[in-house]
């Protein structure tokens, strides 16, 4: 099933700013994730996910699921939530657990699982190009993971580069329903993100036990991120994805992983590696190839 498209005739460069807008709010995320540090990730999680509801609010309104059929209402009231807490909270805890520029480029790696993804659903096949893309992209990634594997393992951060592996599948998960819903999904977004802020703050509860509100700078930076990449972000990229083509906004999001790393690395979170932005300039060239 394809999305319903407005009637009215939108300018390509419309999709296009939404997308840039996204790139840019996305790309500071991995930073204001490093200065929240100090809170636990699923009430991060959960902060983050509240954060954007309230911001996305306006932008609420009444839209007609019940019509859709029951796989497609099972899909947007339980799968999307269930795949925002996924994407968020694993992304959060793949940066505890591992270099967080290293997690971040990995996680960042999503658009090209999202190009195979709308590639299969709308020809039942992918081509050549996208899968040596994606060989291309994920070579990048496991330049980054070269050295310590020689070394003799990752220890704990093998689980932190495999949550960051899970977060991206999330992301092109929501990202394809995104572009296929029979529904939009900016007015119903402020009731999926405060579902998935209750699914994450009934997870904290029972792992992390008592919640506790973050204070200072962490306080600050879970409101930010929740306004921002989980806020403002997602209403331009699902704008971006239903006016726009997915080749094209989906090639646009292939500069966050380079913008990410870069901006980690100024602010001296990272240390600058010639593997990071050599493994950066792969991920694009390969989402590049395979999104053509």
């Amino acid at each position: 099933m394809h999305p319903v498209h407005s009637p009215v005739v939108i300018s390509p460069r419309y999709s296009v700013c939404a997308a840039l807008v996204a790139v840019m709010l996305w790309s500071i995320a991995p930073l204001l994730a490093e200065l929240a540090r100090d809170t636990s990730p699923l009430q991060l999680t959960a902060l983050t996910l509240l954060a954007g509801a309230l911001a996305t609010l306006p932008l609420s309104r009444r839209v007609n699921v019940a019509a859709c059929r029951l796989r497609w209402q099972i899909s947007v009231w339980l799968g999307l939530p269930l795949l925002i807490v996924g994407a968020v909270s694993s992304y959060y805890i793949g940066m505890r657990l591992a270099p967080a520029a290293e997690a971040a480029l990995i996680t960042y790696t999503w658009p090209v699982l999202f190009v195979l993804l709308s590639q299969w659903s709308r020809f039942g096949r992918l081509h050549i190009a996208s899968v040596t893309g994606a060989l291309i992209a994920f070579s990048g990634a496991a330049l980054l993971l070269l050295p310590q594997a020689l070394s003799g393992g990752f220890g704990g951060a093998a689980s932190g580069y495999g949550l960051a592996l899970l977060a991206a599948c999330c992301w092109a998960l929501y990202s394809w329903l995104g572009q296929v819903a029979p529904v939009p999904l900016t007015p119903l977004l402020p009731r999926l993100l405060m579902v998935a802020c209750a699914v994450a703050t009934c997870a904290s509860l029972i792992v992390e036990g008592t919640f506790i509100m973050p204070q200072g700078e962490a306080l600050l930076a879970g409101i930010a991120l929740g306004l921002g990449p989980y806020g403002i972000a997602m209403v331009a990229w699902d704008k971006a994805l239903r006016f726009g083509q997915a080749s094209l906004v989906g090639s646009l999001a292939y500069g966050v992983p380079i913008l990410a790393a870069l901006l980690l690395v100024l602010a001296g979170v990272s240390v600058f590696d010639w593997r990071l932005p050599t493994a950066a300039l792969l991920v694009v060239i390969g989402c590049l190839k395979a999104s053509r």
